[in-house]
């Protein structure tokens, strides 16, 4: 067997995306996103509270939906500890942030892809979701949810 570079190797046994988009895809996604975010009347006061630095934010994000979907290995975080500490995410929240994504998906990509991103966003929002259920609860123990 010849000797094969270690990059085409690597390329061979990669881990296929989960569905046909570009990287430059994504971040117009990503772009559109944020936009609307900024505009938002619940979220756009919760993310500016948090975001100085909305390039490096947006970047950030586009390299965490790059792991998720294209399986790239670039991004270094953890989203369920940032939204743990940011302390004014609540769980009630997700919905705004998924309609307001769904609505980013349907303007900036292929029905197909749309759907299929929006699938996995919905997964990782129930993730999310639960994860803060379970933190944050109110003196009672009942679940806060707005």
């Amino acid at each position: 067997m010849p000797h094969q570079s270690p990059d085409l190797a690597a390329m061979e046994h990669a881990t296929p995306a989960r569905f046909a988009i570009t990287a430059s895809e994504i971040q117009a996604v990503v772009t559109a996103f944020y936009a609307d975010v900024r505009c938002h009347p619940q979220l756009g006061a919760v993310f500016a509270a948090h975001v100085s630095d909305w390039p490096a934010h947006e970047a950030k994000i586009t390299a965490f939906w790059c792991n998720a979907i294209l399986h790239q290995r670039d991004y270094d975080g953890n989203p369920m500890a940032a939204h743990k500490a940011a302390g004014n995410v609540r769980p009630g929240m997700f919905d705004a942030w998924l309609g307001l994504f769904d609505q980013s998906l349907a303007r900036v990509l292929a029905p197909d892809q749309a759907q299929a991103w929006s699938v996995l966003a919905h997964r990782i929002g129930r993730g999310l979701r639960y994860g803060l259920l379970e933190a944050q609860r109110a003196p009672s123990g009942a679940p806060m949810l707005f």
